[in-house]
């Protein structure tokens, strides 16, 4: 790798990343472009990825808000990000990810790698048999109304990467 580059950050780690986000699918975000368009210059838009995030220089476009419905008939917005950008954000989370794991309680299952729903129904299951209550977590719109200072806080906290943080945190 070039001793220009602000960050190390592999060309491999940007391949595995696009390999995860083709096998996701998804929509296409606000640039228009599918994963099927952006296969068509896939070497030089994969490089453009690795040299603006190893230079220091990425900076994500803007999401795509969509409306989904919701189960109660209200509707929930949802960002979609680029290709590109899920494929930044998805080299950031594999960098990051075995770090903050380990910090996590064993018992968390929600957005967790390798833990499903229906393993922590059947955790839920097992502790009835054993105790006489049962403690259930969840927080409405959490990830709508987080403090995102305080989020960026506790990113900071368990990261030495400076790539990994935005430019503003």
């Amino acid at each position: 790798m070039s001793k220009t580059k602000s960050f190390i950050i592999s060309k491999q780690a940007v391949w595995d990343s696009y390999l995860k986000v083709k096998n996701n699918q998804g929509a296409a975000g606000i640039d228009r472009c599918s994963i099927s368009e952006f296969e068509g210059d896939l070497k030089n838009n994969l490089y453009k990825i690795w040299n603006r995030m190893s230079s220091g220089s990425y900076f994500p476009p803007p999401v795509m808000r969509v409306e989904i419905p919701k189960g109660d008939g209200k509707m929930r917005a949802l960002g979609i990000p680029t290709v590109a950008d899920r494929i930044a954000q998805m080299v950031v989370k594999n960098h990051i990810e075995p770090e903050l794991e380990a910090i996590f309680h064993p018992d968390s299952y929600g957005y967790r790698p390798k833990r499903s729903a229906k393993q922590a129904l059947s955790l839920a299951r097992k502790r009835c048999w054993q105790n006489d209550w049962v403690i259930d977590m969840d927080i409405k719109g959490f990830f709508d109304n987080i403090p995102h200072n305080l989020m960026m806080k506790a990113v900071k906290k368990h990261t030495k990467e400076q790539w990994v943080l935005p430019k503003a945190a």
